[in-house]
């Protein structure tokens, strides 16, 4: 190297989805010497599930004001409109980087991209790769470019803490090689900047679904070193879930099945959901997930069914159309011993995404310098108070390309000034809890989904508020991977009880049964607990 040569700013990514790997390539094309951590084999990743696929403004007929429309609608009003702007417009061009990496997106006989169409949306503009495998798809692609960019990869380290000295983050604390009863190795990786791209938080509760690794352990070590993180209020519940299959996984049927037509029934094989809004099954996801909750209420818990039996004319027919269409969703469904083309199949909801995080700007920067956030870790605006679908993979890829792009030109300069935040407070209504029950996971899983789930009410949240205290005053100090993902846990979910508590009405996920004046149209019975769910 030249003497009057500076050395390249060394970026760590911790986080393997699709804002992670992004970030990286982004950063690496910048000059940057990047390193990417994940704390389990790279293609372990939230991405690698979503099925519906990914929203953008792709056909001569559709229009960017309309999908930054959709999207403000569905956030209830609380999206940054600068920031779903930024989604909107560019996301065209990060689509066109994914199919030049080789993702590819159904196509009809004519080679056009084919057109799906998913809730809350005005016009048909969801690309689909594989039929329902699209976050596959776009995983494997970005993970093979990974590998030739050049860019160092750590695979099962674990994410302890955040280094910070002097105001600034300086790189990260890691165990690596630990497992849920064993340590590992603790390791200290210096860096210029940190990009938190570690996905969400699902295993707050019980019924999720996200895979095992979403444990917020990026927005803990936000929280324990001072950056600002709101609206964990918003949890966003996917409405159509099928039961746990013999292995206890819950399985997401992707909204793109009520594109294509599939309907929502009762027992009594009525439509519901046009009870409460006029676009049914195609309704934002808070409503449509919200009515099914008061529907299950109102029948003793049983599930809802989703029927498919119509959207061919003849069972051969439907049976064809549902294999090819939906091939992982399919094997899915038979898998349990149902054949949806000739019966509607039981559906409840379950925690899907979390629309709150660490608080950024439009260039991933956080409230501390030299700490980046991208992904569902991040709160960049776009989302409000309730996801659009098939928005979540378009603004991993955006906003991760953003702060990849400006990292070396950041650490070269000072760093800029970051739209403050105000993390919500926690009200003083305490309740007492003379003995909360001991703490494991599955009973913090089983608090949060009964007393801060899809439908919360102030009493509720208290005794949440009550047991979770508890809980973190009696906490041991975490040596297992396992152990500091509980202890993560507890911490996220400590704040995200808090930050329901501070909000008092409801609006989009957020629901809240003894709200004076509801700010949604979702219906606010509390959900039924369903032992098939």
């Amino acid at each position: 190297m030249n003497a009057t040569t500076a050395p390249a700013v060394h970026a760590v990514v911790v986080g393997s989805g699709i804002a992670g790997l992004t970030a990286a390539l982004h950063a690496v094309k910048r000059g940057c010497r990047v390193t990417l951590v994940t704390k389990d084999v790279l293609e372990h990743a939230n991405t690698r599930y979503a099925q519906g696929g990914i929203a953008g403004v792709m056909f001569d007929d559709d229009r960017i004001e309309d999908h930054i429309r959709d999207t403000i609608t569905a956030g209830a009003g609380l999206s940054d409109p600068d920031a779903v702007r930024v989604l909107a417009a560019e996301g065209p061009a990060r689509i066109r980087d994914l199919i030049a990496l080789g993702v590819a997106f159904d196509r009809a006989p004519d080679g056009t991209l084919v057109k799906g169409l998913e809730a809350a949306h005005s016009y048909p503009r969801i690309l689909h790769a594989g039929g329902d495998a699209t976050g596959t798809a776009v995983e494997k692609a970005l993970v093979a470019r990974l590998r030739e960019s050049g860019v160092t990869v750590v695979e099962h380290a674990f994410l302890v803490d955040l280094a910070v000295d002097a105001g600034r983050v300086r790189g990260v604390k890691l165990l690596v090689g630990g497992s849920a009863d064993r340590m590992g190795e603790r390791r200290l990786l210096a860096a210029d900047a940190v990009v938190l791209a570690t996905g969400g938080a699902g295993e707050l509760y019980s019924h999720s679904t996200n895979p095992s690794v979403a444990t917020g352990d990026g927005i803990a070590a936000a929280l324990r070193a001072g950056a600002a993180v709101t609206d964990l209020e918003f949890f966003q519940f996917h409405p159509t879930v099928l039961p746990e299959d013999d292995q206890g996984e819950a399985f997401l049927v992707s909204e793109a099945v009520r594109g294509e037509g599939a309907t929502l029934i009762d027992d009594a094989g009525r439509r519901f959901v046009f009870d409460v809004h006029p676009d049914g099954e195609l309704a934002p996801r808070d409503v449509v997930a919200a009515a099914i909750a008061q529907r299950m209420a109102r029948q003793d818990g049983r599930p809802v069914r989703l029927d498919a039996t119509h959207l061919r004319p003849t069972l051969t027919e439907r049976r064809a159309f549902l294999a090819r269409r939906f091939p992982t969703i399919d094997a899915a469904v038979h898998r349990r011993g149902w054949d949806w083309a000739a019966e509607p199949v039981p559906v409840t909801p379950a925690a899907h995404y979390l629309m709150g995080g660490v608080v950024t700007d439009l260039r991933g920067r956080t409230s501390l310098p030299g700490l980046y956030a991208v992904g569902e870790v991040a709160r960049t605006g776009v989302h409000g108070a309730n996801r659009l679908a098939s928005n979540s993979l378009l603004e991993g890829a955006v906003f991760g390309a953003r702060a990849g792009d400006t990292i070396a030109a950041d650490t070269a300069r000072d760093w800029p000034s970051t739209p403050g935040v105000v993390p919500n407070a926690t009200p003083a209504l305490p309740i007492a809890v003379v003995a909360p029950p001991p703490f494991d996971r599955a009973a913090l899983q089983d608090l949060l989904w009964t007393l801060a789930g899809l439908v919360r009410t102030e009493r509720g949240l208290a005794e949440a508020a009550a047991v979770l205290r508890a809980w973190s005053a009696a906490a041991p100090a975490a040596s297992t991977e396992r152990e500091y993902e509980d202890a993560n846990l507890l911490l996220v979910g400590t704040h995200l009880v808090a930050a329901a508590r501070a909000r008092r009405e409801s609006i989009g996920a957020h629901v809240r049964a003894d709200a004076s004046r509801p700010v949604s149209s979702a219906p606010t019975e509390p959900m039924a607990r369903a032992a098939s769910c």
